[in-house]
């Protein structure tokens, strides 16, 4: 099927700097290497149970998470002219306060170094059709300094291929409510660099009955719920501690199409017009001044990666249009099911959604796979 421009904005990749620190580490996160057999990412404190087999705990990592030319090669499958790519969690939240600023310009170096190299030899030709590159950096948020974590943000606006940054929803630890996050939110609005807000690690399992229930079911619970209400809170919490207010300009991606903030706007929105803590109705806490609302048409972009006509319709209802709405492929997570398929059905299940919610709106289906994103993020 013939497409208009598509960008993907929500795919990751581990560069090798990053999998050799991983593959250094004896603690959690680390990659346990076996002589023989994949790979396997061990994030969770929870997936490093001595309980279960070394060989089995975690996620297996193959070359999709780190060979540049398999993410050309999935973006040339399924029809992709260009990604904006990012690390996935844990991102580098991790690191020693002493290490954060040094891999953090490595990493983000490394990001830009692909990008370029990938995008050389079609440098000044349309993006329909090249497989370009750009990408999110990702920030030292474990530095014992806010003013390293700003001068990285000012130094990303030198690298010509990146496009904003990408953090996870626990912030500098304390959630994204954090005070000290304030300088931080101006930096990323002064250089106009839009933040890619992605869940951290879920809720914790007692949330789905303990872990003895998220064993039973695998991933399912934290991933199809854990995920999309960790970002829901992330962001209210943002709203409540007037983020908005202060810093009514700063421009944010929330991944899987901003969890359940678009169907719960209004309940989250009613529920701060009645609480009579907030100065406005005889309390001593400074709530919100704007509207729920008005963030989500001004300060806030979704990617389309919600897999259903449902989600996509809330989505857009909560923009008011489809101009804030950006195509997603979460790559490489959820590959294929069978062995030797090349398409993935996480990918075309998200095309087959976008076509039948915006069935005969041509115009809006070219906005939400690519044009969003080109003009957002100034692709071309």
């Amino acid at each position: 099927m013939s497409r208009p421009l598509v960008v993907d904005v929500h795919t990751h990749v581990y560069p090798p700097s990053y999998m050799a620190m991983l593959r250094a580490r004896k603690t959690v996160p680390y990659i346990h290497d076996p002589a023989t057999g994949e790979p396997r990412l061990i994030i969770l404190s929870s997936d490093d149970d001595p309980s279960i087999p070394i060989d089995e705990r975690g996620r297996p990592v193959d070359t999709s998470y780190s060979d540049i030319n398999v993410k050309i090669s999935f973006m040339q499958e399924h029809g992709i002219d260009s990604s904006v790519i990012s690390l996935a969690n844990p991102w580098l939240d991790f690191l020693e306060p002493a290490e954060a600023q040094q891999w953090a310009q490595r990493i983000n170096n490394d990001l830009e170094e692909t990008c370029a190299q990938n995008n050389k030899s079609t440098e000044g030709l349309p993006l329909k059709g090249r497989s370009t590159l750009f990408a999110f950096a990702a920030l030292p948020l474990s530095a014992p300094s806010p003013d390293i974590i700003v001068n990285e943000i000012k130094r990303l606006k030198t690298l010509p291929h990146i496009r904003g940054v990408i953090m996870g929803t626990s912030g500098l630890g304390n959630g994204l409510d954090d005070e000290k996050l304030g300088p931080v939110w101006a930096a990323l609005d002064e250089m106009q660099l839009l933040l890619f807000l992605h869940p951290h690690y879920g809720l914790p399992n007692e949330a789905f009955g303990g872990s003895g229930v998220t064993n039973r079911y695998g991933h399912v619970l934290p991933l199809a719920l854990g995920f999309p209400l960790e970002t829901t809170i992330a962001v209210t919490r943002m709203l409540l501690s007037r983020v908005f207010d202060k810093f009514p300009t700063l421009q944010i991606l929330l991944a899987h199409s901003g969890g359940t903030l678009p169907f719960l706007a209004g309940r989250i929105e009613s529920c701060i017009m009645h609480e009579r803590k907030f100065v406005d109705n005889g309390g001593d806490v400074p709530g919100p001044k704007r509207s729920i609302w008005e963030v989500l048409k001004t300060n806030i972009f979704l990617d389309a990666v919600v897999y259903g006509t449902a989600g996509l319709k809330a989505a857009a209802a909560a923009g008011e249009g489809t101009d804030r709405l950006m195509f997603g492929t979460d790559h490489p997570f959820f590959p294929p099911l069978n062995e030797g398929e090349k398409e993935w059905l996480s990918v075309t299940t998200n095309y087959k959604a976008i076509d039948k919610t915006f069935e005969g709106q041509q115009e809006a289906v070219a906005a939400i796979l690519g044009g969003n994103a080109a003009r957002v993020l100034k692709l071309e």
